[in-house]
């Protein structure tokens, strides 16, 4: 039996960010992210096999660099793999020639870590990325014998929403330490991202139902594919919320967006799910229309575009509060970063009442700081699924 205030090393390859930490119960030891937005930019989305390659190149290199932080960096060279182990090893990382090489060269020269479990992303994501991490997670755990935790990637964007940083009361307490917040049950959760947009009941802890889903782009799959409309770089969703910032200064902008008016797709559908692919393709046809855009023209239609997606968003989620009798919204995913999105859940909490949490701009997107604390909070309710082969599910579902 783990204990509860365990050293867990959380590792986050989902993606296109290459993500570890480490965390000694609710203290941060160490957390680093390495984002590969400038790398997948020609290519105006996340490529998969070049995301797979660079969490091949820099697992390594960042998992030193969080020994070194946390000062659990100690050579030793007394410390040898048996031929047994590194033949398992090898096996492990044997599509990872780069890795496998980095890994044999470094794990065997310094002493274990006192480590007690793994936490890592075994889904949803790209699966070619989502292996990079899970083989590096089971190597570890071959050479050091402890166990390793899948965790679902929706649940680690919940946890992200409700971690709260401790305040010192005296000078003589460590500021890096954080705590889950207590929420009350019943509890809705909006997670919306570049690949997801649902609505999720949670019952109590690990007792997940999703209500609603969108039944084609998520929203930040959206702001993304309207970037390109636009002709904005990649990522699109910040520089789609920066030009509807800049619009809705200026009053003018205000009055011409009416006629720049843009569907709310589904907002009065009897279910709880999702559409923006009709809103993507309402501006493709009006950019046609209007065919050479003007600045004022891309702030004016980045404005209602945004404005569309966070009145869709606000109206179902309040609606699921309702229809549930929750008092407990969570919102995590990298679009909760939106400041106008962020600014609509607020006034909605504040008129209506109930309690709000929102990952912080810092942990909104994807992390392994979420992961390890996921790990953690299935550690203390003994929920670890700890001991049975992990497979990386790119699809895989929360409830």
């Amino acid at each position: 039996m783990l204990k509860k205030s365990a050293l867990i090393l959380g590792i986050e390859t989902s993606c296109d960010e290459t993500a570890l930490a480490l965390i000694e119960g609710e203290k941060i030891l160490a957390n680093i992210t390495l984002s590969q937005a400038k790398i997948h930019e020609q290519y105006g989305g996340v490529f998969p096999m070049l995301a797979k390659r660079e969490h091949a190149k820099n697992l390594l290199p960042i998992f030193e660099k969080i020994l070194e932080e946390s000062k659990l960096k100690i050579p030793n060279s007394q410390f040898l793999i048996s031929n047994k182990v590194e033949e398992k090893v090898r096996k492990i990382l044997e599509r990872e020639s780069e890795l496998l090489e980095q890994f044999l060269e470094f794990v065997p020269t310094i002493e274990k870590p006192p480590i007690d479990a793994i936490a890592i992303t075994e889904g949803p994501g790209l699966e070619p990325a989502l292996w990079v991490g899970i083989n590096f997670a089971e190597a570890l755990a071959t050479v050091w014998h402890i166990p390793v935790i899948p965790i679902n990637h929706m649940e680690g964007h919940i946890v992200s929403a409700l971690l709260c940083r401790k305040v010192p009361s005296s000078k003589f307490q460590v500021p890096n330490k954080f705590q889950i917040t207590k929420i009350e049950f019943p509890a809705i959760a909006l997670l919306i991202s570049g690949g997801h947009t649902e609505l999720v009941l949670l019952k109590n802890w690990f007792d997940y139902k999703i209500i609603g889903a969108t039944k084609d782009d998520a929203a930040g799959e959206a702001f993304d594919k309207t970037a390109r409309i636009l002709g904005l770089p990649y990522p699109g969703g910040p520089q789609i919320s920066a030009l509807a910032e800049s619009a809705r200064k200026t009053e003018s902008y205000q009055l011409k967006a009416k006629s720049y008016s843009l569907p709310r797709p589904m907002l009065k559908s009897s279910d709880l799910n999702f559409s923006f692919s009709g809103l993507k393709t309402a501006v493709l046809y009006l950019v046609k229309k209007l065919g050479a855009l003007s600045a004022d023209d891309k702030k004016t239609i980045a404005r209602e575009f945004e404005d569309a997606v966070t009145e869709v968003l606000v109206v179902k989620t309040k609606k699921a509060l309702a229809q549930f009798g929750a008092r407990t919204l969570i919102i995590g995913g990298g679009v909760s970063a939106n400041k106008n999105i962020r600014g609509a859940f607020e006034k909605l909490a504040a008129d209506n009442g109930f309690k709000l949490f929102i990952s912080t701009y810092e942990l909104a997107t994807d992390n392994a700081l979420m992961i390890a604390f996921a790990g953690l909070l299935r550690l203390r309710a003994n929920k670890t699924r700890t001991g049975k082969k992990i497979m990386a599910r790119g699809n895989l579902k929360i409830s």
